[in-house]
């Protein structure tokens, strides 16, 4: 099965605006890309009809991705905060139908970072209020023909929902047309036993797949095994894009965010371009076989 290889504007810049986007959108669309990640990080950051011109021009396929920033909520927060977190996410969403793109995908659980011991009550205490604050956003997605995409992240960057099976029991009543799963290869290398298993689990739920070195590097510049998790999405049926996700150093505050130290890639542009080369090259391989 041949997939669509995008890539999220987050590699270049923080936060993405009008100029940006025109910038990269030509960018990533002579690299061969044939999707783009856009991150939502403030409402009006950018222009959703202005984006969806630019798209639309260089032949780019919308994913919408959203960013739970501090203050951002569904769990263990203020009324108010969490009625804050679910109208941006229906903001998401809106932002999605404008622009023709069938998923919205991030962490929608809490702020990412923050992290706190709970014991097995508290923890489905704190399911069942995430299912509670999640419903009407899933029910607003499911009326627009939009699919929220849940990410599962590692252990340092929140501890509500770090594996495929946690999500699974968390979210299970409402899986469906309005919410699946975000797997992002990343955090599956860190708590994932056998990451085969762990997307076969997700099986008809897995509703976007983000990928980027084990390292946060270069797709193929690493140790990931590639063939085989082209295996599981195979098995699976998953026939959505691959997102490459990685963050730029440049910007103090995405630097920061995704703990990026040293340079990931001789550049940016190289970190993208070996990456799509990689999966594209990967692809062929296969479908020669």
């Amino acid at each position: 099965m041949r997939r669509t290889i995008g890539v999220n504007t987050w590699v270049w810049t923080s936060p993405l605006d009008d100029a940006s986007l025109r910038e990269i959108a030509a960018k990533a669309a002579g690299m061969g890309f044939g999707a783009i990640e856009l991150p939502v990080e403030q409402p009006g950051d950018w222009s959703a009809d202005a984006a969806a011109d630019v798209l639309s021009e260089h032949s780019l396929d919308p994913v919408v991705i959203g960013a739970m920033g501090p203050g951002r909520n569904l769990v263990a927060a203020p009324g108010s905060e969490t009625v804050a977190t679910q109208n941006y996410l229906v903001h998401c969403i809106g932002v999605a139908e404008r622009l023709g793109a069938s998923v919205v995908a991030g962490p929608f659980t809490a702020a990412t970072g923050r992290t706190w011991r709970m014991d097995g009550v508290e923890r489905a205490e704190r399911y069942a209020e995430l299912r509670a604050s999640l419903g009407p956003v899933v029910r607003a997605a499911e009326r627009s023909g939009i699919r929220l995409a849940i990410e599962p992240l590692n252990r340092y960057e929140t501890s509500l929902v770090n594996t495929v099976d946690q999500a699974l029991e968390a979210l299970g009543p409402l899986l469906g047309p309005g919410l699946g799963l975000a797997l992002d290869t990343y955090h599956l290398n860190i708590e994932e036993k056998h990451i085969g298993d762990a997307v076969r689990a997700a099986g008809e739920h897995l509703a976007y797949v983000q990928v980027c070195g084990n390292d946060r590097g270069a797709v193929g510049d690493d140790h990931f095994d590639w063939p085989a998790f082209l295996d599981a999405l195979d098995d699976v049926g998953y026939d959505g894009a691959l997102g490459l996700e990685s963050f730029t150093g440049d910007n103090d505050t995405i630097a920061v965010a995704a703990s990026v130290w040293r340079p990931l890639a001789p550049s940016q542009d190289a970190l993208a371009e070996r990456s799509i080369r990689y999966l594209e090259a990967l692809q062929d391989e296969r479908e020669r076989r």
